[in-house]
């Protein structure tokens, strides 16, 4: 008996030595955990922006980064830098870099950044956008990895349409493309230079000319005909207007094609007669009448002169080839209203006085190539009364 209560005080006595050590374990372990877990620094971690607070016993930001699964590279932003001591609270910053592709100008270039917006890469660029540059996205998008932005500076060009000329400002590399973007629309017969096709820099005038086509209908007058018919029973020299003339109307249709505003060209598409001219019809005498023949010395006795039939035509100092001076030197240009006659020297001399009938007093001033004969060529001062008096048979008398 005194054996079994031994043995089991024994049994008894190891079961509490184990549950000690045991215990003295555990107390260890949680006094080391609670002892480890206290001595580690609080640090701020700001990833792309976003905080998170956390604790440990990393000796540098390389180490405390690892511990999170990052492995910054040279391009991405680490403050303050990855050799730096951690210490208790700490704020570190990581951002990420982004590879993105900048293009300006159709160049392209790689870049990494660690801007949120478009704005800020350009900044970080240290870019300069002009007023009338376009960039895509927006400057407010957000910059993602693989961003590509594009950047299309302008430049000035001289833009004329229909003749108003004005400067514009443009990203396009044709003319069609700087039209569309200028808001200008062609008309089907518009005309541009240079073609829609061409590319343009900042030398390039770009000229539209509006052109339009359009029926223009005027009315004309045709003028009447002067008809002459020989009449027997008028003596010869004299003229008898039988019926008047009369002008005739006709209408013209046009096409008009207009450049700016201004016609360049006309064609005629049709005629249609309104109103039929009527033609001037005249009677010339073609009855001679016999000159009665007076002796010299009965002429001058009763009349004072010799008197003859003469054929009469008229002549003014503006005829084609005409110098105004007679032949014997006398200025017809500068006496409009003088009475002369030319003459041929043989018939009647050069300075007599005669009186020309339907003419009056006049001096035999002139001679002519066609003036042969009984022939006479009386002066007046416009071309209207020279044609009025035309050809006829007239009586003069040599006064001296």
């Amino acid at each position: 008996m005194y054996k079994n209560i031994t043995a089991l005080f024994s049994s008894f006595t190891r079961k509490k030595l184990y549950l000690s050590i045991a215990a003295l374990l555990v107390l260890a372990v949680t006094t080391g955990f609670v002892g480890y877990e206290t001595t580690k620094a609080e640090v701020t971690l700001m990833l792309d922006g976003k905080n998170r607070q956390v604790k440990t016993h990393a000796d540098t930001v390389r180490e405390l980064l690892s511990e999170h699964n990052i492995e910054p590279n040279q391009h991405d932003l680490v403050k303050p830098g990855l050799n730096a001591k951690v210490t208790d609270n700490m704020k570190v910053d990581y951002l990420e870099a982004k590879k993105i592709v900048l293009s300006v100008d159709g160049k392209d270039k790689t870049v990494w950044t660690t801007a949120k917006t478009v704005e800020q890469v350009i900044k970080e660029q240290r870019l300069t956008l002009k007023e009338h540059d376009v960039i895509k996205p927006s400057l407010t998008a957000e910059v993602e990895d693989e961003t590509k932005i594009n950047i299309d500076s302008a430049f000035p060009v001289k833009l004329v349409v229909g003749g108003k000329a004005q400067q514009v400002w443009t990203t396009s590399t044709t003319v069609a493309d700087l039209l569309k973007q200028q808001k200008v629309s062609l008309g089907e017969i518009d005309r541009v230079s240079p073609a829609k096709t061409e590319k343009i820099t900042s030398k390039t005038q770009v000229e539209v000319i509006r052109v339009e086509k359009v029926t223009d209908v005027v009315e004309e007058e045709t003028p009447f005909a002067t008809v002459n018919r020989k009449d027997s029973g008028l003596t010869k020299g004299k003229e008898r207007v039988v019926q008047d003339g009369k002008n005739g109307k006709l209408q013209k249709r046009y096409e008009v094609v207009m450049e700016n505003g201004k016609e360049v060209s006309r064609k005629l598409l049709g005629e249609k007669t309104l109103s039929d001219s009527t033609d001037k019809i005249v009677a010339i005498g073609t009855k001679v009448q016999p000159p009665p023949v007076v002796s010299r010395s009965k002429a001058s006795s009763n009349s004072g002169g010799r008197e003859i039939y003469v054929t009469s035509t008229a002549y003014t100092a503006n005829c084609k080839g005409c110098s105004g001076i007679t032949a014997s030197g006398y200025n017809l240009k500068a006496n409009p209203n003088a009475k002369v006659i030319a003459v041929d020297p043989n018939v009647i001399p050069l300075g007599s006085k005669v009186y020309v009938e339907g003419y009056g007093y006049a001096i035999a001033s002139d001679t002519g190539g066609a003036i042969k004969g009984n022939k006479i060529d009386v002066f007046f001062s416009s071309q209207s009364r020279a044609e009025s008096w035309g050809r006829k048979t007239v009586k003069i008398r040599i006064i001296n």
